[in-house]
C-alpha cells in the first residue's frame, strides 16, 4: 500500500511538471483567455472521449452524481479563464507562484469537506507558502492585478480538486473528467453566443496557435487532469494541492528558458520560491517516514 502511494505521489509530480508547461503554452499562445479555454476543454473532451471508446468504459453516471459533474465542469472552465488572463496580464511566474496557497486553503476547506480533524503541521506548511508568496508580492507590486485574478482561479482550483476528491471513489476518472469538460464547453459556449462571438474569425488561428492549442488540449489536459484525478484514489486532496505548489518552480524554469527576458524576476522572487520547495519536499518527506497519512 505504501509502495503504491509513493508511486502515485511520483506520477503526482510528473503531472505538475506537465501543468508547469501548460503555463508556458498559455503564454505562447496568441488568442484571448476565454477562447484558449474553450478550445482547451473542447479538443480535451474529445480525446478523452475517443479513450473512453477504446477502452469500453461505460458512461453511466447516476443523475445525482452528473448534477455535480456539471457544476464542477463550471468550477474549471472559469479556473482556467482566470489562470490565463493572469499569465496574459502579469507572467507565469507571478500567477504560478500565487498558485502555491492552493496547500493553505485545502488544509482549511479539506477538514470540512472529509469531516476530519484539522491537521495543523498542514496550516503550518501552508502559512509557510504564504510567507515565501509575501516576500514576492512586496517586490512584484506591478503585478497585482495578474495576482488578483490566480488567486480567484487558485480557489476554484481547490474546491474542484475537494469535489473530484469524493467522485472518484465510485467513478472512473476519465468519465469524470469527460464530463466536466463537456459541460465547461457548453458553459462557455453558451456565454460565447449570449456575446455573439462565434464569428468566422473565431475559428481562425494561426497554424502555431493551433499545434500549441493540441498539445495543450491532450498531453496537458486529456492525459495530465485525467491521470491527477486518478492518483486521488491514493493520495489526498490536500496532498495533491501541496505538491501543485511545485507547479511553480517548473513552470518558472520552463519559461525563463521558453520565453526569456519577461519571466526574469528579483532575488526575493527567487527566495519566496525556494520557501515553497522546501516547504513542499518536507512535508513529503514527513508524511511518507513519519505518519500513516497520505504521503
Amino acid at each position: 500500500m505504501r509502495n503504491d502511494k509513493l508511486q502515485s505521489y511520483l506520477n503526482l509530480h510528473l503531472i505538475v511538471f506537465i501543468w508547469g508547461f501548460t503555463a508556458v503554452l498559455g503564454a505562447l499562445i496568441s488568442i484571448k483567455a476565454g477562447v484558449l479555454v474553450w478550445y482547451r476543454m473542447l479538443f480535451a473532451g474529445i480525446f478523452i472521449f475517443l479513450f473512453i471508446i477504446f477502452k469500453k468504459i461505460s458512461f453511466k453516471i447516476p443523475l445525482k452524481e452528473f448534477f455535480k459533474l456539471i457544476f464542477v465542469g463550471l468550477l474549471i472552465a472559469v479556473h482556467w479563464v482566470f489562470f490565463f488572463k493572469a499569465i496574459h496580464i502579469s507572467n507565469v511566474s507571478i500567477t504560478l507562484l500565487v498558485f502555491s496557497l492552493g496547500a493553505f486553503f485545502a488544509s482549511v476547506l479539506e477538514p470540512l469537506f472529509y469531516r476530519r480533524k484539522m491537521l495543523w503541521h498542514e496550516v503550518f506548511f501552508g502559512l509557510l507558502i504564504i510567507v515565501g508568496l509575501a516576500l514576492i508580492v512586496k517586490v512584484e507590486i506591478n503585478y497585482f492585478e495578474g495576482m488578483a485574478y490566480a488567486l480567484f482561479s487558485v480557489i476554484l482550483g481547490v474546491l474542484f480538486t475537494l469535489i473530484n476528491g469524493k467522485l472518484i471513489a465510485n467513478h472512473e476518472s476519465s468519465v469524470i473528467t469527460f464530463y466536466e469538460f463537456l459541460s465547461g464547453v457548453v458553459f462557455i459556449s453558451l456565454y460565447f453566443l449570449f456575446e455573439n462571438q462565434f464569428t468566422t474569425e473565431f475559428f481562425i488561428l494561426s497554424s502555431k496557435d493551433w499545434i500549441l492549442i493540441l498539445i495543450l488540449a491532450s498531453v496537458c489536459t486529456a492525459y495530465a487532469f485525467t491521470a491527477s484525478v486518478k492518483v486521488m484514489q491514493k493520495l489526498s486532496p490536500y496532498t495533491v494541492m501541496l505538491t501543485t505548489s511545485m507547479e511553480p518552480v517548473y513552470g518558472i524554469f520552463l519559461a525563463y528558458f521558453c520565453i526569456g527576458g519577461k519571466e526574469k524576476m528579483s532575488v526575493e522572487f527567487y527566495i519566496g520560491a525556494l520557501i515553497i520547495v522546501v516547504t513542499v519536499i518536507f512535508n513529503g518527506f514527513i508524511k511518507h517516514y513519519f505518519t500513516d497519512i497520505d504521503p
